[in-house]
């Protein structure tokens, strides 16, 4: 079985034959299995980052984002439902009881009979995958443990080679695109698919294999759109904005000479990742390649957000819609989110990711993604699209909570979260909540802390808050945070009594915040 992909990185092998097959039992799962809560699955759950090291790295505690798929463990509320949860290092039971404790209506005893948690005991930055994939009994531990096959699937933060070989060893399919088709989920992929789907984006330039043709395409904006300030260069495959560079074009010569803005491009840009200058950026780009385009201007900006799914039946579904969070050296990382989105540009948002959802089905794409889009009110096209994302990510989770704490789902048609009982929630969530002072606290430390002040989620009333990355807790000071409440003023105000709740038992200073 060992040969059956590739080494990480290789884009086709001799046996991709057999994970197709695998692929094909996703539809009568997802018809019989997925449909029925009562019928017995197993879901493996592989969280790690299969993405470029080196971007992630600059990513402060980014070992413990594989905490970010614990929601998935709200999956134990269905009765005949297992779990194997797999992860680089083994998790904290403090945390795990901490999820196992919101599962409504379902002892914990329980659900923990049907959760099995394994660990490669491996902190380096190497991705998950690649670890399990070196270790064959680790793999005969998961697969074992999986029980079953036919009713298995395997759910994976984001899916490369390794993911697929992944599936192929345990014998499972995976529920997640063909890393075959991972060009849709690039900078460049997904330029392609807005213009093939009709919808706005901003001016610029894709398939940029290095510096050289970056200059052209820089210069060639630059003649263009005279009245272009600035513009934002990015890599294939960057990750919450840190594969972004800002670039002012005041700071390039005036020429069309492209030697000559190739030369002027180490200092002049300005990355968006922490540490990183232009010259280490550029050595990225040559590696990667990547985009250029016209940096949007306006004070009245947001940064909406649609999940999507396009499921094994070739059904699209809309899952949620959210507005962005951003921070970091020119506004372009991810810190959290707010939902839904607002309802001014809700319906244009529904009918462009409806858009791009059918150029992606047509093109075989599956699972969920999201797509980013900038709406700016002085522009000219107030909406434009940004990316395409084929993975879960920062809106996954708190979403995820929202719908496995609650049993309600969104509803395009009023563009709301309806729960079974006709309530409308709202959610405000944070995946940097970062305090020097919070490193004082373990995680046993944040149960007490939340069980003395009442800061549990209320399955009763359905709303609270809901913490994670707790691992990250101790050696960073920083975790995430999920406030749910029938109202953003609502959701609001008990995210920062959260936080004052956080301040006042570590004694945090509050110049020291750094926080979405």
């Amino acid at each position: 079985m060992s040969s059956l992909f590739p080494a990480t990185g290789a884009v086709d092998g001799p046996d991709w034959s057999a994970f197709e097959r695998l692929q094909k039992r996703l539809a009568p799962l997802f018809e019989h299995v997925f449909a029925d809560p009562a019928a017995p699955r197993g879901v493996v759950v592989v969280p790690g980052l299969s993405l470029d090291a080196e971007v992630l790295s600059k990513v402060k505690g980014v070992r413990f984002y594989e905490e970010r798929m614990l929601s998935m463990l709200m999956l134990l509320r269905l009765p005949n439902t297992r779990v194997v949860f797999v992860t680089s290092t083994p998790l904290d039971p403090d945390i795990v009881d901490y999820y196992l404790g919101l599962l409504p209506g379902v002892p914990g005893q329980h659900a923990r009979r049907r959760l099995t948690l394994l660990s490669a005991h491996d902190a380096s930055p190497e991705p998950l995958t690649s670890k399990i994939l070196a270790r064959p009994r680790l793999l005969a531990r998961i697969r074992d443990a999986i029980g079953d096959t036919r009713h298995a699937h395997l759910s994976v933060f984001n899916s490369s080679v390794d993911e697929a070989r992944l599936a192929c060893l345990l014998g499972i399919p995976m529920y997640a695109c063909d890393p075959r088709l991972s060009r849709w989920g690039s900078k460049s992929g997904s330029r392609e698919a807005f213009r093939r789907a009709g919808v706005a984006l901003p001016a610029g330039h894709e398939d940029l294999a290095d510096r050289r043709q970056l200059a052209e395409a820089i210069l060639a904006l630059r003649r263009d759109h005279p009245s272009l300030k600035r513009v934002v260069v990015k890599l294939e495959e960057g990750f919450s904005g840190d594969g972004n560079a800002r670039l002012p074009l005041a700071r390039l010569p005036d020429t069309a000479d492209a030697a000559r803005v190739d030369t002027a491009l180490d200092a002049a840009l300005e990355p968006e990742a922490e540490g990183m200058d232009g010259e280490a950026f550029l050595d990225k780009f040559r590696r990667m390649g990547g985009i250029v385009e016209a940096w949007i201007e306006g004070e009245n900006k947001a940064s909406p957000s649609v999940q999507m799914r396009i499921n094994p039946l070739g059904g699209i579904e809309l899952i949620s819609t959210h507005d962005q969070q951003l921070g970091g050296r020119s506004g372009q990382v991810f810190l959290g989110s707010r939902f839904p989105a607002e309802a001014r540009y809700r319906p244009a948002l529904h009918e462009a990711a409806a858009r791009v959802a059918q150029v992606l089905r047509e093109e075989g794409v599956l699972g969920r993604f999201s797509i980013d889009f900038l709406h700016c009110a002085e522009a000219a096209e107030p909406m434009q699209a940004i990316e395409i994302n084929l993975r879960k990510g920062g809106t996954t989770l708190p979403f995820q909570m929202l719908q496995f704490l609650t049993g309600g789902r969104y509803e395009p048609d009023p563009g709301a979260f309806i729960t079974p009982l006709g309530a409308r929630l709202c959610y405000v969530a944070s995946d940097n909540l970062e305090n020097p002072a919070y490193r004082s606290l373990t995680p046993t430390d944040l149960i007490d802390v939340l069980v003395q002040n009442g800061l549990h989620f209320d399955t009763l009333r359905q709303q609270g808050v809901v913490f994670n990355l707790i691992g990250a807790l101790s050696e960073y000071g920083k975790l995430g945070l999920v406030s749910i409440a029938p109202g953003e003023k609502r959701a609001q105000k008990a995210f920062d009594e959260a936080v004052a709740i956080l301040d006042r038992e570590t004694g945090a200073v509050s110049g020291d915040k750094a926080r979405a």
